[in-house]
Parts: structure tokens; C-alpha cells; sequence
């Protein structure tokens, strides 16, 4: 059984409110080491609604006791009271998701038996609420400290969840890690993740996972500033106030310092935990790799490697996640018409009659040419093809367009950019329950239960629909894209606010000396190569830094896709090549390698029916 303990409230003194800014900007910045009990009275005002718990016998850090059997179901772990789940319920079924969500776990796949363990290990877990300077909202922070850690070889791996994922978002990549090999893993939420607000019941997530009510309970982790009348679902990342991009560095900064933290709560005996006395390794992928990217910005020794795997980042002079994705949503579903062949699911039967529509209002609208389904689908193809895009990574979108993510990412994002409120959204868009006939509607209490546990930090998805109210037929997310793609090219002040925030997440180069693995699939179609991992790199590595590059081929962005048949006989996952490199990096600093050369890895794709083989990886040596 979990064991818990509360030791903090979410609600600070006003004396400890004018001293946090201070505090933090202290935190955040270069300087000496601070004595054991500066660190103390460092960390109570840096962080807030502390939990501590236990996880052994049953329960476990790693799986939450699922093992990987259980991991497989098809189905999460139940609640027993569907309106009112358990803290370890929720947690259970939190770990559930998110591995679900990111590593391919299916038999063949190789999880477990090639690379990766799903081994038991127990230990205690730590958690609470922290906030960067001038933010209006916290990101939630949470450290991991196995039963095996060895205060003679401290280590932590400090992470970011991938996408806008909860707090347990990046358990697949840096959890699998590090916590078998005895190292204590450190999270954030990135000022994302899935404290979904109701504002029609004000309802929000406690420091637990909870439910909560606004009034009632004083740690809720997120609470938007909304009109009085608004209804439907809020986010955090869409709708703080904070562009939380912009501070993603900052916040892997500060999850490694509530690791610290955490280490010297478990083992006093053994404490101070210090960056001068305790390796630190950041490791995220996609939006956690360009997370731990931005950290490794920062000034300071804290950080001794970083490895980034399919990061989302952007460099000047690169596109923009903005810009690329608001013209995938547009483009790519007439586009993909033009190729044949492509991955299931999506079913060709099923998108085809949208795709269709999409490529006669594209014409319309003047974007392309031709008089015919074939004509247009050329038309766009080969602009896509001009803009950068590789056919490679227009294959691999197809899920992305299929279950219509474009849209997804590029909604979200523009109220992040802008800064917008509830309700504020320059294209109209909203986030609610639905009906059928998806009209906006009420949440049950069943249905923000599992909000928490459930979702993956941007609707649609966990019973939370994105509501267009733009929307007219034959095509109808059109006009709202239209209005999307305004925001990235146009000259409007909504347009100026939202590239303004897109500017303010430009990353710059890692610190001098700090050596960074950078590993990214050649057919990844959300965060295309070129884009993203290419030219950060590129400048990097012309600055002088000391960073190395795999080039992963076959490998594209949703490992977790490889569970469908057609996607696993063409692309092999990209965890293994992550955790090679964090191998890589812990040995180096350990002395007893170098840092790799750059590579194009030449991985094969292992075929219908096939179980995944070392050769089909080869594995950089």
C-alpha cells in the first residue's frame, strides 16, 4: 500500500511571497555553490505542496506494480469509484498512459528483451509545485529515489515530459533509465501537463491528482484567470498566461534542484545533495528534448550531459513548430493523396472523401493548382516538397494528419504564443465536453476523474473535444485553419502577439564544454529533421560546442505507433538509440569512453511479422 504524507501548503505567507522571486532568480543563476542551509531555506519557498510517498511490494516506481504484462492490457487499471479514484489509483493509471503513450511495448517490438527493462523498483517518491520568475502559474515537479540509490555514486536524471504530457510524460525514456541503475529521476511537466480546469463545476487537480474544488481546496494546480460566465475545459499550457516554452530550460533547471532536494529529505545522513558532489544527466524527447536543450543553455556547472532525442527546437533562421505545423494542417491531407502506400491507420477509405474536400478548398483559396483530385494532390505535394519537407516525413505524417494533431498543436499553441486568456482566442476555438453531435456540453464527474490520469495535456482526448466555431461544411475545419495560418504570415496584432511569443522561444547555444548527444529519426514527420535537430546542431557545432549528432534512419516520431502492424514492419523505434546515447554520455563522464562520432545510423525496418532483431538497430558502437 502507498503510504503519503503532506508536509506543505500550496499557500505561501505574504513575506515568503515577496521573497520568492528573489529566491528563484537566485536559484536560477550562476554563482557559488550555497551551503546545506542556504539549500534548505532555498528550497521551502521555491517549492510549495510537498507530498512524499512510498512505493514497494506491489507498487512500484517504474510500472506502478503493472509490470509489463500489464502495461500490455488493452485496457487502463479500473477505478473503483469511477467519480472519486484513489491517489494511487490515479497514479497507477497515470504511469499506464504514458507508457502506453511513448514506448512499443507490443511483443516483437523488442521492449525488454533487446533493449529497455520493465524490472521492479521500488524506492519513494517526492512531489510539489514550483514557479519560475514572473510566471502566473507553477509546473509540477516530482523526483523518484530508488531503495538501490548509492550515496557514494550520486546521479540524477532529470527529464521533461515529451508533448504537453503530465508529470509522468517522460517515465518511458528517463525513468526506464535511470531508475535501474540506481540514479534518482527528476521531472516536469514544463508548465503543461493535465491539471485540466472545469470551469462549469470550477473544478480543478489537487497536488494529488485529485479532484478539487475552487474555494474549498487551496492546492489546486492550476486555476485560470477567467470570466465569471466561462464554461467549458481550461489547460495550462493553453491557457496560463505564461508561453511556458519560453521557460522550459528553467524548469528542467528547477526539477533537478528539487531533486537535490528530495535526496537530502530521503537520506539526511547523507546530505547536502549538492551540483558540485551529485552527477546530473538531462534526457527528454521531442518536446522534453528540446526542454533539456534550452537547459542546457543555462550558465553554470549544474549539468554534466545532456541527451536530447527528437527535439522539438528551433534555432534563427529555422521553422518554427508554428509555421510547420500550421501548413501541415493546411496542406498535408491533399498532399498525402499524391503518394501511395502510405502506413495504417489512418484507412485510405475513411480519410480519403475529407481529403478530398480539403485539396477543392485549398484550390478555392488560391494555395494550389489543378483541375482535378490528382492535379491538386501534386500541387500540394511538391509545395511541400519546396518548403522543406522530405516525402520521408510527409509518409510519416500521415497519423498526424489522420487523427488530425496538426490542428490539435496549432490551436493550443497559438493561445500559448499570444499569451491568451479563456475565451480569448483569436480564432474562436474552445475546449469542451461534447455530445454526439459534438456540441459543447457539461463534464461529469466521472469524466474529470480521469482528467488527470488520463489525458495528454492537449485536446481532443479523455473526453475533452476542440470546438470550432468556424466550422462549416464540406470542409469543416478550413476556415479555422485559414485563420491559424494568419497568425504565423499575416499582419494583424493578434499575428504580431502570437510571433512575438514564437520569438521568445528561439533556443541559443549549450554551455562551452558540456557535451550533448543529439538523436533524431530522418523520417520523423511531427518534428521533421530539418527543421528542429539539424540546424540547432549545424550552429552548435559551428560555435565549437561539443555536441554529436545520430541520424536514426526508419525511425520516425510515435514509437508507440509501432504497436500497429503496417508501422512496425517500416520503422524501427527511436528508445533504444536514446538510451545508447545516455550509455554513451554516462561513460564518458565515468572516463571510460569518448564522445561519439556523428553518425547516420542505418537502421533496417524488419518486415511484416517480424519480430525486431539487433540487426535490424545497428546500434552505434
Amino acid at each position: 500500500m502507498t503510504r503519503l504524507s503532506i508536509r506543505a501548503s500550496a499557500i505561501l505567507p505574504r513575506v515568503s511571497a515577496i521573497l520568492v522571486p528573489v529566491l528563484l532568480l537566485g536559484a536560477c543563476a550562476s554563482g557559488p555553490q550555497r551551503s546545506a542551509t542556504e539549500l534548505t531555506m532555498l528550497a521551502s519557498n521555491m517549492f510549495t505542496s510537498e507530498r512524499s510517498s512510498e512505493h514497494r511490494g506491489t507498487d512500484d516506481l517504474l510500472s506502478a506494480g503493472l509490470g509489463r504484462d500489464g502495461l500490455r492490457a488493452m485496457t487502463p487499471p479500473a477505478f473503483a469509484d469511477a467519480a472519486h479514484p484513489s491517489t494511487s489509483e490515479l497514479r497507477r493509471r497515470a504511469i499506464w498512459h504514458n507508457w502506453r503513450g511513448i514506448a512499443d511495448l507490443a511483443p516483437g517490438g523488442g521492449f525488454g528483451e533487446l533493449y529497455g527493462t520493465l524490472a521492479a523498483v521500488p524506492g519513494r517518491e517526492y512531489s510539489a509545485y514550483a514557479k519560475v520568475p514572473g510566471a502566473h502559474q507553477p509546473h509540477r515537479v516530482l523526483v523518484q529515489v530508488p531503495d538501490t540509490f548509492d550515496t557514494k555514486k550520486r546521479c540524477v536524471v532529470v527529464t521533461a515530459s515529451s508533448g504537453s504530457r503530465g508529470i509522468y510524460g517522460a517515465i518511458a525514456v528517463a525513468g526506464a533509465w535511470g531508475l535501474p541503475k540506481g540514479c534518482a529521476v527528476a521531472y516536469t511537466d514544463k508548465g503543461a501537463g493535465t491539471d485540466y480546469f472545469d470551469l462549469d463545476a470550477q473544478s480543478g487537480a489537487r497536488a494529488n491528482g485529485t479532484p478539487g474544488t475552487l474555494g474549498v481546496d487551496a492546492d489546486l494546480a492550476f486555476v485560470p484567470d477567467a470570466p465569471v460566465n466561462a464554461s467549458g475545459v481550461a489547460f495550462k499550457h493553453a491557457h496560463s498566461l505564461d508561453n511556458p516554452e519560453a521557460d522550459w530550460g528553467r524548469h528542467v533547471k528547477q526539477a533537478a534542484e528539487f531533486a537535490l532536494h528530495a535526496l537530502g529529505e530521503a537520506m539526511p545522513d547523507a546530505a547536502p545533495f549538492t551540483f558540485d558532489n551529485t552527477r546530473v544527466i538531462a534526457v527528454g524527447i521531442s518536446n522534453g528534448g528540446g526542454a533539456v536543450l534550452r537547459a542546457a543553455e543555462l550558465e553554470g556547472d549544474w549539468l554534466d550531459a545532456v541527451v536530447a532525442g527528437e527535439p522539438n527546437v528551433q534555432v534563427e533562421g529555422a521553422r518554427s513548430l508554428y509555421d510547420y505545423s500550421t501548413e501541415a494542417a493546411l496542406l498535408m491531407p491533399c498532399a498525402l493523396l499524391h503518394l501511395k502506400d502510405l502506413a495504417q491507420p489512418p484507412l485510405r477509405a475513411q480519410v480519403e472523401p475529407l481529403w478530398t474536400a480539403r485539396c477543392a478548398s485549398l484550390k478555392a483559396a488560391g494555395m494550389i493548382e489543378g483541375d482535378d483530385v490528382a492535379a491538386q494532390s501534386a500541387s500540394a505535394y511538391r509545395r511541400m516538397l519546396d518548403n522543406g519537407w522530405s516525402e520521408a516525413s510527409l509518409r510519416a505524417g500521415v497519423a498526424s494528419a489522420g487523427f488530425d494533431l496538426w490542428r490539435a498543436i496549432a490551436t493550443t499553441y497559438a493561445s500559448a504564443y499570444g499569451r491568451y486568456g479563456v475565451g480569448e482566442h483569436p480564432c474562436g476555438y474552445a475546449f469542451s465536453a461534447q455530445s454526439a453531435d459534438l456540441r459543447p456540453r457539461a463534464a461529469t464527474a466521472e469524466e474529470r476523474a480521469a482528467w488527470w490520469s488520463d489525458a495528454a495535456g492537449i485536446p481532443p482526448g479523455a473526453a475533452v473535444g476542440l470546438v470550432d466555431a468556424k466550422a462549416a461544411l464540406p470542409d469543416p475545419g478550413f476556415a479555422g485553419l485559414q485563420c491559424l495560418r494568419a497568425l504565423n504570415d499575416g499582419d494583424s496584432t493578434d499575428a504580431q502577439r502570437v510571433r512575438k511569443g514564437i520569438a521568445e522561444v528561439r533556443a541559443g547555444l549549450p554551455r562551452r564544454d558540456l557535451p550533448v548527444l543529439v538523436v533524431h529519426g530522418i523520417d520523423d514527420g511531427l518534428v521533421p529533421i530539418a527543421f528542429s535537430s539539424r540546424p540547432w546542431v549545424a550552429k552548435a557545432q559551428a560555435a565549437g560546442r561539443d555536441v554529436r549528432y545520430w541520424q536514426v534512419r526508419h525511425a520516425q516520431h510515435f514509437d508507440a505507433f509501432l504497436g500497429f502492424p503496417d508501422y512496425a514492419a517500416r520503422y524501427v523505434p527511436l528508445l533504444p538509440y536514446v538510451y545508447a546515447a545516455l550509455d554513451r554520455v554516462d561513460a564518458v563522464l565515468d572516463g571510460t569512453a569518448r564522445m561519439p562520432a556523428d553518425a547516420v545510423v542505418e537502421s533496417t525496418p524488419r518486415g511484416a511479422g517480424k519480430p525486431l532483431a539487433a540487426e535490424h538497430l545497428a546500434l552505434p558502437r
